[in-house]
């Protein structure tokens, strides 16, 4: 029945349908078997069987696999783990110009000289294995195939510029990871596909370009070998390989076997070539169009008639030569190497001595260097492994779980992982050997599930290493023109399609930084397609929300929650600030609009609200003339003007105009003409920013803490900081200038010519200290003279009716204002008294006549000493005085009280203050000064 079989050669390129011509025959018999080059696409193979004719039926037995129904009808193997001398109706052998292949070829020869279906048998592959297999087989019948698609060459481009649905062909493993990452930071990420990786990686890798996660491919050869997938154009990164003795460049026909694999059925493909590799030649690229090539003259061959009488003599058998012209003896292949290290093994040699021991030894040097570390490491592992072998029968149980174990761990980075699964190769073949093992059943399952877990993980490592996940999504629907869908989380994340991209602050993206500059653009271009609905949404939402849920800040910015949206402009008035929005351009005008004017409301209504007074008064019909003016001014001033800035028109003005004025809550003060109620803090952080708008400052100063009587001098302080503040700058430090102008009151009561000393409610009001006061009262235009005494203790306690009528006669003088107070309006005097800082203290000075109370104290005792100022007019009508008696605006420290004060007493009708002399009599008698009331008197005494 042989000698009638019918044997066809099926001849042609890629992309001729040769494997599903081959399923199909196969599938027409009772029985067949199928050797295919790769254990990759034996998997794909079986695959595609099981899914026609159900798993019972079909086999799949490679060197590491092997799935035996009990029913098997089709059996789908790797060409070396073919069975032999089984009669099936049906053989087939695919890429069989394999034979030509220097490691193993001679297993495709030797199955193309011996394997023969009882019905049918089929050779698969190129058209230049046609004289090859005539030669061998002289019954064969030749089909030639022709290809579905065109194949044209593009030439040399750019990773950079390569177009999706790419595969890019590397040569080794550095190679194809050094394109991953370049691919990774420009493209997006691709997929691996290595002959190395287990079938469940390359499954996993390829499904990951199929569906189109990735658009891009970055493989060995290995897609050269039937492979099927949907690929537009494939580029060489390389034209040489590593044969495993040399570098060589690729022949014409292995790299038509390659580029074979763009255009898949009707669909073109085309090649060419990138990275490093230089332009093909004219020559070769019309070959590989063509599928012209230079004839195999050779076939790679091995006897396989072995004997086993002794090592010697399977040596011998091995390398026994040929005549034949179609046939080469192949060069030494690791089985045979290992054998020949084996063979110098002292202890293996004691242990062969049958043929059956030789053929078991012969058996072990079959199993394939999976780990490729060293042919020395090898050889001992297979040693180890014939030993148990040749003793014990089998691998023991416990040997085997030790080495399984020790590789079972699925951390670690891509090539850990990689080793990792070569390592479990070695096990999982030695668990595919009948007899080996005790338990067959369970150490396959068990090396499987091994493998399994190792291939998922490297599965993982590649995909982390060499996609970026999001941009490839973002990448396939823009290419789509798919609608993206984004979602806002509470905390601002943009997602879109599950992938994080960014944040969205206010109106604006934030696009996530940890993309590369390749990815930005894209990330951004699908961010803002999707968010466009969101800003629209959000833009409502804003509109529409109270201004409890905004703020301005200290440097003018306006704030949602906690979202920046826009800052504050200079307008044409000062109470009347502008507004810019912050939203991206591609949320377009409408949004940017709405956005706008909420925030011109919301600061319009801030400022009604902070400026109540001062805006009721600027609309005030009734206010005339001088006062109409002096009105102006106050608004155009924010509602606070140092006195010595407009004292001119304050004299002007008389007491019907200060009235009117002072109806409104305007205080014309020593130093300060203000509005109480504008210096609390909400108006006087809202006046602090209008002002720094006005005056185009880059970086706006911040408003003193509230609650605080006196602060620090502030550094290069712009001009205008303190008054807008409401504060006044005296010495190192600034008082708050309504707290200032009860001081005045207080100090109005004083002889600043003889001199006096700080009172403990003038200590209270500033809440400093009595070196700080001393700084604040030269900063005033005073002169601060220091001394020491010897301190005097306090006096015994009064009876309690004698207290009582003391603290009462203090606490009247202390509250009574001068005369110039007394004639002035509740609103202008009655400031709110601030609660006295921590750490205020005065000294109180004793009588001189009052002696010491405690009468046991030692005359030769040395007294305490203590430390007082004495206070006098210095006439620096500035009030910011920096005098020679003084340095640096420090007290003057002059080791002794002074004496008697020079010229006159003090004259208790007329307090000194700041203004050196009263006004002539020729000039209108200004109200609000402190000698008016004195200077009165005295004309009606005369």
């Amino acid at each position: 029945m042989r000698d009638t079989a019918r044997i066809t050669a099926v001849l042609g390129p890629t992309n001729t349908g040769k494997t599903h011509y081959a399923i199909e025959r196969m599938l027409a018999h009772r029985t067949g078997v199928i050797g295919l080059p790769l254990r990759l696409l034996a998997r794909e193979v079986y695959d595609r069987i099981v899914a026609l004719r159900g798993p019972s039926v079909v086999a799949l037995v490679t060197g590491e696999e092997r799935i035996v129904p009990e029913r098997t009808q089709y059996w789908v193997c790797t060409v070396e783990a073919m069975p032999e001398g089984m009669g099936v109706d049906f053989l087939a052998i695919d890429e069989i110009q394999l034979c030509a292949d220097p490691e193993r070829g001679h297993i495709f020869t030797n199955r193309l000289m011996n394997a023969r279906g009882l019905h049918e048998t089929l050779f698969l592959g190129a058209e230049t294995m046609k004289s090859a297999i005539a030669a061998m087989e002289p019954r064969a019948q030749f089909m030639k195939r022709e290809r579905f698609s065109e194949l044209s060459y593009t030439g040399s481009k750019k990773i950079s510029r390569l177009r999706p649905r790419t595969a890019i062909v590397g040569f080794s493993v550095e190679n194809v990871y050094a394109i991953a990452e370049l691919i990774r930071r420009q493209k997006g990420g691709c997929a691996v596909v290595m002959g190395a990786l287990s079938p469940r990686t390359r499954n996993a890798q390829v499904e990951l370009y199929q569906n189109g996660d990735v658009d891009y491919l970055v493989a060995t050869d290995a897609i050269g070998m039937g492979l099927n997938l949907d690929i537009n154009h494939v580029a060489f990164s390389a034209l040489s390989k590593f044969d495993g003795r040399r570098m060589r460049p690729l022949a014409p026909n292995e790299l038509a076997q390659i580029a074979g694999r763009a255009g898949r059925y009707m669909q073109a493909g085309t090649f060419g070539v990138t990275g490093e590799a230089r332009p093909l030649d004219e020559t070769v690229v019309e070959a590989i169009m063509s599928s012209k090539f230079t004839p195999i003259k050779k076939l790679q061959w091995r006897n396989d008639r072995l004997e086993f009488g002794s090592l010697d003599r399977l040596i011998r058998a091995l390398e026994q030569p040929t005549s034949d012209k179609w046939l080469s003896r192949a060069r030494e292949a690791d089985d045979l190497s290992a054998l020949k290290a084996l063979q110098g093994m002292i202890d293996v040699t004691a242990r062969v001595s049958t043929p059956q021991d030789v053929k078991q030894l012969w058996d072990v040097c079959r199993i394939p260097d999976f780990r490729g570390i060293s042919a020395a490491e090898h050889a001992s592992l297979l040693a180890d492994i014939f030993g148990y072998l040749h003793d014990e029968g089998r691998v023991p149980d416990t040997w085997l779980a030790r080495q399984i174990a020790r590789i079972d761990r699925s951390d670690g980075d891509i090539d850990t992982l990689s080793k990792r699964l070569a390592y479990i190769r070695t096990w999982t073949y030695v668990a595919q050997r009948k007899g080996w093992v005790e338990d067959e059943s369970h150490w396959r399952g068990e090396t499987r599930a091994v493998e399994d877990r190792l291939s998922d993980a490297l599965h993982g490592a590649l995909t982390q290493r060499f996609v970026d996940r999001r941009t490839s999504v973002l990448l396939r629907r823009l290419k789509q023109k798919e609608s993206l869908v984004a979602d806002v989380n509470d905390k601002g994340e943009v997602t879109v399609e599950g992938e994080l991209i960014g944040r969205l602050d206010g109106f604006r993206f934030r696009q996530d930084q940890t993309a590369s500059a390749e990815e930005a653009k894209t990330v951004r271009q699908a961010a803002l397609q999707a968010l466009a609905p969101h800003f629209n949404l959000r833009a409502d939402k804003f509109y529409n929300s109270p201004d409890t849920e905004m703020d301005f800040t200290e440097q003018g910015g306006l704030m949602w929650g906690e979202m920046a949206v826009g800052k504050l402009v200079k307008g044409a008035e000062p109470l009347k600030p502008g507004v810019e929005a912050f939203v991206d351009d591609e949320a377009g005008a409408d949004v940017a609009e709405k956005v706008k004017r909420r925030l011109q409301h919301f600061i319009d209504r801030k400022v009604a609200a902070a400026f109540e007074p001062m805006l009721a008064m600027s609309k005030d019909e009734t206010l005339t003339g001088l006062a109409k003016g002096f009105a102006f001014q106050m608004s155009e001033a924010l509602g606070v003007i140092p006195r010595a800035q407009v004292a001119n028109d304050v004299k002007q003005l008389d007491q019907d105009a200060r009235g009117q004025l002072r109806k409104h809550g305007v205080r014309f003060g020593q130093f300060t003409i203000f509005m109480p109620l504008l210096l609390k803090p909400a108006p006087t952080r809202l006046r602090l920013v209008l002002w720094s708008l006005q005056q185009d400052l880059s970086e706006f100063p911040e408003a003193p803490p509230p609650g605080l009587v006196t602060v620090p001098a502030v550094k290069d302080a712009p001009q205008g900081y303190y008054t807008n503040a409401g504060y006044r700058l005296a010495g190192e430090r600034a008082i708050r200038i309504d707290m200032l102008e009860r001081l005045a009151d207080q100090l109005r009561a004083e002889n600043s010519r003889a001199g006096f000393e700080a009172k403990a409610d003038m200590l209270s009001i500033t809440g400093t200290t009595l070196e700080q006061f001393a700084d604040l009262m030269v900063g005033l235009g005073y002169k601060a003279d220091r001394a020491e005494r010897p301190k005097v203790k306090a006096a015994p306690a009064a009876s309690p009716d004698v207290d009582a009528q003391t603290t009462l006669a203090e606490d009247e003088a202390v509250d009574a204002p001068s005369e110039t107070a007394a004639a002035q309006p509740a609103a202008e005097t009655d400031v709110a008294p601030q609660p006295e800082a921590e750490g205020a203290a005065v000294t109180e000075a004793m009588p001189e006549n009052q002696s010491a109370p405690d009468a046991d104290v030692q005359a030769d005792a040395e007294p305490e000493v203590e430390v007082f100022y004495t206070f006098t007019w210095g006439g620096n009508a500035s009030g910011n005085r920096n005098a020679k008696g003084r340095q640096g605006g420090k007290p003057q420290h002059q080791g002794k009280p002074r004496g008697k004060p020079k010229g006159k007493g003090p004259r208790q009708d007329k307090a000194q203050t700041y203004q050196a002399r009263p006004p002539k009599k020729e000039k209108p008698i200004d109200p609000d000064n402190p000698f008016a009331a004195a200077l009165m008197g005295l004309k009606d005494k005369s």
